[in-house]
């Protein structure tokens, strides 16, 4: 694995780190790629039970490294095919994998930035995250699935303002529009993520795979399409080893001790 990106495992929990601070964890070419690759691990990974992404140093991710765009001008459409492309394989792997995927962010979380913690299922923020599509500011349009996720997450109107203004959003604010899930103080940003992904972690993971696909289909299936699928899915956890404790631990009035199978 690249410096770039570090990745391990710990109690069934996998920390995906974003890892140039020097440059707010810029993405280049290099980056992306080993990127793309982790994420699939973690796809595919039984193991793994929930995952975490964050970035090192002052921020989380401030977008694509500009000064790699700079110096690579006559070849710009090339360049952002090969780089988009690596990035939307893991965005796709993010949001195909059967686990829940925590985004923890602080400081900068800008451009492709806000796309990875958009295609995560969940965020927590410090209060010290800001929040920008930046795109507009240098001519570009949105991508790592941006212009999907968050008119699904704060409506077509709000995230056209986001992506044509580009004006910075607090934490709070985020928070509000429904872009993050919890904010918390930035000394407590690594111990609410850890609960949290432990809480995720211990739970039943294969409802939580069959969850998370139920909601990413939603919008492009009918209703009844949707109904469908929603009983095909419980069918699925129906004959898994946590339902059949989920239901004992109800009935005998304890806690259940998922395994994730």
């Amino acid at each position: 694995m690249s410096d770039s990106i570090l990745y391990s495992v710990a109690d069934s929990v996998a920390t995906i780190t974003l890892n140039r601070p020097q440059v707010m964890n810029a993405l280049d070419g290099e980056m992306i790629r080993h990127l793309r690759a982790v994420c699939e691990e973690v796809e595919r990974e039984a193991a793994v039970r929930a995952v975490v992404i964050r970035g090192a140093g002052p921020a989380f991710l401030a977008g694509g490294d500009v000064s790699v765009f700079r110096s690579n001008l006559p070849r710009m459409a090339d360049l952002i095919r090969e780089f988009a492309g690596e990035l939307h394989y893991a965005i796709l792997a993010l949001r195909r994998a059967p686990k829940p995927v925590l985004a923890s962010v602080h400081g900068a979380v800008a451009g492709a930035g806000v796309s990875v913690m958009a295609a995560a299922d969940l965020a927590i923020a410090s209060t010290d995250a800001r929040f920008s599509l930046a795109y507009s500011r240098i001519g570009a349009s949105p991508d790592g699935g941006s212009t999907h996720f968050l008119p699904r997450l704060v409506g077509s109107r709000k995230a056209l303002e986001l992506m044509l203004l580009s004006d910075p959003v607090d934490a709070q604010t985020a928070l509000s529009l429904g872009l993050v899930n919890w904010v918390v103080e930035r000394e407590a940003l690594d111990q609410e993520t850890a609960r949290i992904a432990r809480r995720l972690a211990g739970g039943a993971t294969r409802a939580f795979g069959e969850t998370k696909q139920l909601v990413n289909g939603t919008f492009d299936r009918t209703l009844a399409e949707q109904l469908a699928a929603e009983v095909e899915a419980f069918a699925r956890c129906a004959v898994t080893a946590d339902l059949a404790e989920g239901v004992t631990a109800f009935v005998e009035k304890r806690k259940p001790e998922f395994k994730g199978s």
